[in-house]
């Protein structure tokens, strides 16, 4: 059996680490990136603690909301979060995501890996919605 289909995206910040781990932990800050393009978020949740879990809902201009969430698996302030992912349209479709960062001068580099997908159609729709909302969390410390 081969393994899940996974990905791996880096991406350097214009901020310390201190307030990128903020920017993924704290709902009013979540809601200021989270999302692809024009998707604006209507609600965001987190208990950001082993055991804790976090819901995130958004909306696309056209109307279409994405409502995923997860629990919180290990808690390194301002270094690393480990967490699963999953849809509430597909909750057996459950996935893993690394965050790690680490200082780099003044800002922070981020490696995101996001692994155990279901196929990879799957992985390729993630890959282009974490692009898309990396760009949004790297415009708010441009």
């Amino acid at each position: 059996m081969s393994a899940k289909p996974s990905l791996t995206i880096q991406r350097r910040i214009n901020a310390p680490p201190s307030k990128v781990f903020a920017a993924w932990i704290e709902p009013e800050k979540v809601a200021r990136w989270w999302g692809p393009g024009g998707a604006e978020v209507v609600s965001a949740q987190s208990d950001p603690r082993v055991g804790g879990r976090f819901r995130f809902v958004s909306q696309a201009p056209g109307g279409e909301r994405h409502d995923v969430g997860g629990e919180y698996r290990e808690v390194v302030p301002d270094r690393k979060l480990v967490f699963t992912w999953a849809w509430h349209s597909t909750p057996e479709r459950e996935s893993l995501v690394t965050l790690s960062l680490s200082g780099d001068g003044a800002g922070t580099l981020l490696t995101l890996t996001h692994e155990q997908f279901f196929d990879e159609p799957a992985r390729d729709g993630h890959r282009k919605g974490w692009d898309a909302a990396l760009d949004r969390l790297e415009r708010q410390f441009a």
